[in-house]
């Protein structure tokens, strides 16, 4: 992939609480998704070209068309994930494998698409008492990290706390403090066929956090570091390769073996002299 084209983002958010709620309306007046965005396009500039999609859209915004189009996707939600359609979240799973970054947003935790990645049920314990979250990093030299301060200091945000039912990240970037005494995994990445899976817990509703400078500025490398590093291509774990053919995969249908990727009808050969039931 062509690492100076500007990397293409989709912010999504499930946009519900701005529709209920004046307080939320008062502090993300054109969602909370716009918000995030905004931070992106200013922090990134023509490095990126970000756009907004929300759960009430057609397909939630989120066709195969949109999808395939998409480098790193954000995700918001809490209080509709049964609304997302499952059809829908095997589609974005497909990409993730494929090569699209995901970045999952404070009570996505609990959405469909992070359960499917993460194969647990991402539970854990939570207080809503406006405390102040100190957010430590805890891996100084990953790009995630890049300029940003230490601790952040979050003045007021709902508590998550430990135990947080995730599988073993595979970096652990960020880990939060709390006034009651909790800590949590605040920042976890994770690799998923060839896509990058990052959360990052900073982000109740009721409280003015995505306009933190410092919060965009994690979400900002996040969007870098999640990005592909090469074309997206199929995720297959399965293929059949013919003897002594090392780059060529096939798979199998009732009509014969086809190109994995293509489908294309793979040419005629003889068997191999071990395997003479093969229909070729």
């Amino acid at each position: 992939m062509n690492g100076s084209a500007p990397v293409r983002v989709v912010v999504w958010g499930e946009n519900r609480h701005e529709k209920i709620s004046k307080k939320v309306q008062g502090i993300y007046p054109e969602g909370m998704h716009e918000t995030i965005a905004g931070g992106i396009r200013s922090l990134l500039g023509e490095e990126a070209v970000v756009t907004t999609h929300v759960l009430d859209e057609p397909e939630h915004g989120l066709t195969e068309e949109t999808l395939a189009s998409t480098d790193v996707l954000l995700w918001w939600g809490h209080i509709a994930h049964n609304d997302v359609d499952d059809e829908v979240v095997e589609r974005i799973h497909r990409h993730v494998l494929e090569g699209m970054g995901i970045l999952v947003l404070h009570s996505g935790h609990h959405s469909k698409i992070f359960r499917r990645l993460m194969g647990t049920t991402c539970s854990l314990r939570w207080r809503n008492d406006g405390e102040r979250e100190l957010v430590w990093t805890v891996a100084p030299r990953h790009p995630i990290t890049e300029g940003v301060s230490q601790p952040i200091i979050v003045p007021g945000q709902e508590m998550y706390g430990e135990y947080f039912d995730i599988p073993e990240p595979d970096e652990l970037i960020f880990i939060s403090s709390f006034t009651g005494g909790e800590v949590f995994r605040s920042g976890v990445t994770y690799n998923r066929g060839y896509g990058r899976v990052f959360y990052f817990s900073p982000g109740d509703e009721v409280y003015p956090v995505y306009h933190q400078p410092e919060i965009q500025r994690v979400i900002a490398n996040a969007v870098r570091w999640a990005r592909p590093r090469r074309e997206r291509e199929s995720y297959q774990v399965t293929p059949m390769y013919w003897a002594g053919e090392f780059d060529q995969p096939w798979r199998w249908t009732p009509d014969g073996f086809v190109d994995f990727v293509t489908g294309e009808p793979a040419p005629p050969r003889t068997p191999s002299p071990q395997r003479t039931d093969l229909e070729v």
